[in-house]
Order: C-alpha cells, then sequence, then structure tokens
C-alpha cells in the first residue's frame, strides 16, 4: 500500500462518494476504483460498500482508517517538518473560520509561541465542510468551526459561545433596514433571526462571511450580525454602532480534532484554546 491509496481511500470515506473524491482528487473515477481495488487486494478485505446513496465503510475500513490517517499525517508532517530550520521541532496544522482569525487564533498562536517555541503553526481559513474533510484525511491538526459534522475518530469538543449582535453602519437604526446584509451564520442562526423578524423582506445583500459583511458596510453602509468579539473594536472606534434592544443570540463554537494523533504539540495546543477562552 502507498500514501495516493491512503489519500484515495480517506477522500471517499470524508466525501461519501467514489465519484466526489475523483473530482475532489482531479483524478477520473476509474483511477480512484482502481487504487481502492488494489488496496483492497493488498489488505485482503473490501473497505466500501458501493450503492446508489455512495459509498460507506465497512467495519474492515474504519478499522483502516486509522492507519491510513497516520499514512497520510506521517508523509504530511514529513513534507512540512523536513525543511525547517533546525530550532523547530514539530508544525502544527490548524484551520478555523475566518471570524475566528479575528482576535482568538492569533492570540493563540502568541500563547503557543510563548510555552513552545520551537513549533511551526500552518494556519489556514475555510469552512466547515472543508475543515471536516481534512480532519479526516489527516491533513489538518485541530479545526475550529460553528457547525461542525460527526465522524468516527474525530472528536467535537465545545469551546466556547459567541454572542451574535446586531451592528450598523449608522447610530440611529432600530432594526435591519433596506441595505440590510445577512450573513449566513448557518442554520441556528437562521431558525433564531426568522423567528426575531417573521416580516422581514429577503434582505438585497447575502454573504457567506462576517467579513465581507463588514466591508460592504464600511464601503456602502449598512447593517449585518456580527460576533460580539468581532464587532466590538469597530464599536469603539467610532466606525460601527450596536444596534439598540436588537435581539443577540448564542452562537456555539466547537474545536474538532482526531481522536488519536502521533503529534505530541496537540494536547498542549488544545489546552491553550481552552484556556484562553476560559479567561475571556
Amino acid at each position: 500500500m502507498d500514501i495516493d491509496q491512503a489519500r484515495t481511500f480517506l477522500a471517499i470515506a470524508a466525501h461519501g462518494s467514489f465519484q466526489e473524491a475523483a473530482g475532489y482528487l482531479h483524478l477520473t473515477q476509474s483511477t480512484v476504483s482502481a487504487r481502492i481495488q488494489r488496496l483492497e487486494e493488498e489488505l485482503g478485505v473490501r473497505l466500501f460498500v458501493r450503492n446508489r446513496a455512495g459509498a460507506t465503510l465497512t467495519i474492515g475500513g474504519r478499522r483502516y482508517a486509522e492507519y491510513a490517517k497516520r499514512l497520510v499525517l506521517t508523509a504530511e508532517q514529513a513534507r512540512h517538518h523536513v525543511g525547517l530550520p533546525s530550532r523547530y521541532r514539530a508544525t502544527l496544522r490548524v484551520g478555523g473560520r475566518i471570524a475566528l482569525w479575528e482576535g482568538l487564533l492569533p492570540a493563540w498562536v502568541s500563547w503557543l509561541r510563548g510555552h513552545a517555541a520551537g513549533v511551526a503553526v500552518r494556519g489556514e481559513i475555510g469552512f466547515e465542510d472543508d475543515l471536516m474533510r481534512r480532519l479526516v484525511e489527516g491533513t489538518l491538526d485541530i479545526g475550529l468551526m460553528y457547525s461542525p459534522s460527526h465522524s468516527p475518530g474525530i472528536v467535537v469538543e465545545h469551546l466556547f459561545d459567541e454572542t451574535l449582535m446586531l451592528v450598523s453602519s449608522r447610530s440611529g437604526d432600530t432594526h435591519p433596514g433596506d441595505d440590510y446584509i445577512y450573513v449566513e451564520w448557518g442554520p441556528a442562526f437562521d431558525i433564531q433571526h426568522t423567528q426575531s423578524y417573521p416580516d422581514l423582506e429577503p434582505p438585497p445583500q447575502v454573504v457567506s462571511i462576517g467579513w465581507l459583511g463588514v466591508q460592504l458596510m464600511l464601503a456602502n453602509g449598512g447593517s449585518c450580525y456580527l460576533p460580539a468579539r468581532m464587532a466590538e473594536p469597530l464599536i469603539a472606534l467610532g466606525r460601527l454602532y450596536a444596534v439598540a434592544d436588537a435581539p443577540r443570540y448564542p452562537h456555539p463554537t466547537y474545536m474538532v480534532y482526531t481522536k488519536e494523533f502521533d503529534n505530541e504539540i496537540i494536547p498542549l495546543a488544545l489546552d491553550g484554546l481552552r484556556s484562553l477562552t476560559r479567561s475571556a
């Protein structure tokens, strides 16, 4: 068995489909099928059950998944670590939603440097689907996100709750106006938002990330919901204003990581995230 077989196996496990994995890996479906067939022959066990709904892991597939992650993880660690200066002893790969790179994750990187100076950090921005897929594939150590999915061998730990608040470029706003910007904060927010504003017309502006909502407000005016942690510095500068009496919503934040790992820095990194959010 080789790394390409392991990567292909994990891509199918993450996507639940040979076809989608082929697209993600930029391979033909026949190449993907051939790799899995050779892998199954080498292991002497069937790894997937294929049907119209896609592909699901067999018992043997679930057992092999941990070994596949280790193979890919070892290769990734070698690729990132070998070329580093000798003073670095490990590499940590962390991905998160862009809003979580506003304040929280930079503060955590600073904390980590103070507690483990010999660790190189590779930081990435992503949405939940991509971050979860990378965790399943073994190419990401820790993911910070709002709406994680669950997968065998993956730990989903509640870290803290954001507070989503309505802010505006104008000081006198009392509710979403004609230039309201709807930020897609996830299903739970959508339900609460609809309950709070049942008569609100479909907003003319919809964005997938809060950062983009901020840029539109600052450039063109308007209002949108942002995490208080993200909005308060802009409010303090007088660039945005909190909308008085507007409902606020809790927004759970999670850190996600693999149940088993070989990187000795991960427990320290997780403790650092817990410590920072408890003291915030």
